[in-house]
């Protein structure tokens, strides 16, 4: 029997992710979300909330520039996504506090962090307020992955990268599960 609970933003499985962006200096901010998705193909293109309601530069620097880049962390940094998303960019450079590097992004005119395995390269196309959240839509221009998380197809694979989950309820880090089936493929015994 299904009853009812408490009332709250989900979504599963959802991936733990890092916006970065450059503030009106120049310098690098990242910051990690739990609020994302794809949302169109043609154009390829992600969208991203950020809590609009708190201090969070880097959702400034995004709007200043027009452009972000989006990783897609691997479990072997849950320590240092978690510090991106407790810590304040106006109070800490935070990449420099956990060691991490970046670069220049080579179609954006934003910072790519070089210990995060598969990195978008974005352009804002839209930005709405929702609630407590500015919610952004990006182009994707262009798409960076490490040769380490690439199959013999040279396409990004999905248990190589280990990508790195969260859970709104419970607010607790998981580590992914394992491959079952092909899709597009196992309900067709339903055709």
């Amino acid at each position: 029997m299904k009853v009812n609970v408490k009332k709250h933003t989900m979504m599963y499985p959802a991936l733990a992710v890092v916006a970065s962006a450059y503030d009106e200096n120049g310098n690098a901010d990242a910051c990690t979300l739990a609020f994302a998705t794809m949302c169109s193909h043609h154009p390829p293109a992600v969208m991203i909330a950020i809590n609009s309601t708190l201090k969070r530069k880097t959702l400034k620097s995004i709007l200043l520039q027009k452009e972000f880049c989006l990783a897609f962390p691997s479990v072997e940094h849950a320590s240092e996504v978690d510090y991106l998303g407790i810590e304040s960019g106006y109070d800490e450079d935070k990449l420099s506090k956990i060691g991490f590097t970046h670069q220049k992004a080579e179609y954006v005119n934003a910072p790519i962090i070089d210990e995060f395995k598969v990195c978008l390269e974005c352009r804002v196309m839209h930005v709405a307020e929702v609630g407590s959240h500015t919610q952004i839509t990006g182009e994707i221009v262009n798409v960076k992955a490490d040769e380490s998380v690439l199959n013999e197809k040279n396409k990004i694979d999905f248990r190589l990268l280990d990508p790195l989950a969260y859970d709104d309820i419970t607010h607790s880090y998981y580590k992914t599960g394992e491959k079952i089936d092909d899709a597009f493929k196992m309900g067709l015994k339903y055709r």
